[in-house]
């Protein structure tokens, strides 16, 4: 049976417009659902935050353990600033790291890690 005419081949008898109207429903419900994917996968993969004003940060994940992350901040500003890191751990739970607090001109770290059950550390954020 040919899917668009909604006909047999060889003879057959044609399907009726019952059928065909099922057939069009079925497509324009795939079409949205496909839309529907690609908008959230687009929001899905946006770029992470960017750092606060007034810091400088290096992130990373540590030598050894590919399961510990790291903020390392300098405050360039003129006021204290308070920061944490944030690791986006796969299937394990987001986590955040210890908040340090800054006066201008010091530096520090922050450090988290994520469970061992996730796939390791996907993404690095630094947190006002």
């Amino acid at each position: 049976m040919n899917l668009f005419t909604g006909t047999r081949r060889r003879g057959g008898t044609a399907v009726g417009k019952g059928s065909r109207s099922v057939l069009r429903a079925l497509a324009a419900a795939a079409t949205v659902a496909a839309l529907a994917v690609s908008v959230t996968s687009a929001n899905a993969t946006a770029a992470p935050a960017a750092i606060p004003p007034g810091l400088s940060c290096d992130t990373g994940k540590h030598a050894i353990d590919e399961y510990t992350g790291f903020a390392l901040c300098r405050n360039n500003g003129s006021q204290t600033q308070t920061f944490w890191v944030h690791l986006v751990c796969g299937w394990a739970p987001d986590v955040d790291g210890n908040h340090v607090t800054l006066r201008p001109g010091e530096s520090g770290q922050s450090t988290a890690h994520c469970g061992k059950i996730g796939t390791g550390i996907g993404e690095i954020h630094v947190r006002p």
